[in-house]
């Protein structure tokens, strides 16, 4: 009986031994705040070309009305959170890298947009002129099915920050990606809008995480999703289109025709392409793709 226990023992210890040094232990991006990563943004874009392409940005030569932040949505704070996400616009070649930065930025410029037909400048001056969902929007998006994410009575996630981040769900993984827990957002939704580092390190995050059944928008843009032979058959192929039936797929995506705002989006990535003199390449719509997970 005693070898057995010894034996058992022995086993026990081997194997957990063996499983932690197979462990990996991620830690919170916040902490990456002070790391001394490089990123591409520079290499595309200044300061001054930032200005050029969004004059009218939310705070932008006054202080904005939610949390007296001067310019909330400036270039410093979008390089500072590219740097916590060294693999965006550093994969693939120098085309792929162009054709994401402008995927990227014409996803949440269209998402922000405050243009019109007749705005001033043109409809894409106008692009992170909002900082939160427009009022009549702003309700609870609290998915209770959710359950590993539940939301907090009174708290609203509606959609802040550049990818205008919404739902529960997205708040929680975010926040147990930035913070290492999951309450910290869901408690207080509010931080995107008080935090620009944060908050655009929210929608890189989006951008580069997949979410099965969802590949990352990273990954569409520089060819390195895969589509299956369900998504093959749904209509789902490698291109900017894609990266929408991503972000917003179960609104604007599959119905066979195009949503107005939707080919806003299709119209900003090919502005955005020729700033970047970029071929925007194939499949840009996603007026013929099922959503994923259909």
């Amino acid at each position: 009986m005693k070898s057995i226990l010894n034996l058992i023992c022995f086993l026990f210890l081997f194997y957990t031994s063996s499983c932690s040094q197979n462990i990996e232990f991620v830690k919170p991006l916040k902490e990456s705040l002070k790391n001394t990563n490089k990123t591409n943004v520079t290499k595309y874009l200044t300061e001054k070309k930032w200005n050029e392409l969004f004059p009218n940005r939310y705070g932008i030569g006054l202080k904005d009305s939610i949390n007296n932040n001067p310019d909330f949505y400036s270039f410093e704070a979008f390089v500072s959170a590219a740097k916590i996400f060294p693999l965006f616009l550093s994969e693939g070649n120098e085309n792929a890298q162009r054709k994401e930065l402008a995927a990227f930025l014409a996803n949440v410029a269209q998402e922000t947009s405050g243009g019109w037909q007749t705005a001033p400048g043109g409809y894409f001056k106008w692009g992170l002129y909002f900082l939160e969902e427009n009022d009549t929007f702003k309700i609870a998006y609290n998915d209770t099915s959710k359950k590993n994410f539940p939301g907090v009575e009174g708290r609203y996630y509606f959609g802040r920050g550049p990818k205008q981040l919404t739902w529960n769900y997205n708040y929680g993984q975010f926040s147990e990606a930035w913070y290492g827990n999951k309450d910290t957002l869901l408690q207080h939704p509010d931080l995107l809008s008080k935090d620009p580092v944060l908050s655009f390190s929210s929608a890189l995050w989006f951008w580069m995480t997949p979410q099965f059944p969802k590949p990352s928008c990273h990954d569409i843009m520089i060819d390195k999703w895969i589509p299956t032979a369900n998504d093959t058959l749904k209509g789902r192929m490698p291109g900017f289109g894609a990266t929408v039936n991503v972000i917003n797929g179960g609104v604007e995506c599959g119905s066979g025709s195009t949503l107005a705002k939707t080919q806003y989006r299709y119209d900003y990535y090919k502005y955005f392409c020729n700033y970047f003199k970029v071929s925007p390449g194939e499949n840009i719509s996603c007026a013929n793709e099922k959503p994923f997970g259909q």
